[in-house]
């Protein structure tokens, strides 16, 4: 049985894909198999919800067939997390510089 990942493992790999990105990354259960992600990018602009996820998708790879058992996804444009910040729906910060 392959090692639990880490959210930060999770967020190296989509950045990978998406190097624009903002993302957050939650272990929902503390086991190291159930995670929510929330990903900001621009390239999501003009994608459908589910082509933005098979992008997620894509990017976790064997990842998500062997160490991720759930994954939540949320996934947003710049413009659209502007507009859910101004209803205090979603709160995501810039990520810190690297």
């Amino acid at each position: 049985m392959p090692a639990p990942i880490t959210a930060e493992e999770i967020e190296s790999m989509i950045l990978t894909a998406l190097p624009d990105a903002r993302i957050q990354v939650h272990d929902t259960t503390g086991g190291g198999d159930h995670y929510e992600a929330i990903i900001v990018s621009p390239t999501f602009v003009g994608k459908t919800r589910v082509n933005r996820h098979r992008m997620i998708y894509g990017a976790l790879q064997d990842a998500m067939k062997e160490r991720i058992h759930a994954l939540a996804l949320i996934t947003m444009t710049p413009e659209e997390l502007q507009q859910e910040q101004a209803s205090q729906v979603v709160n995501i910060q810039p990520a810190k510089a690297r």
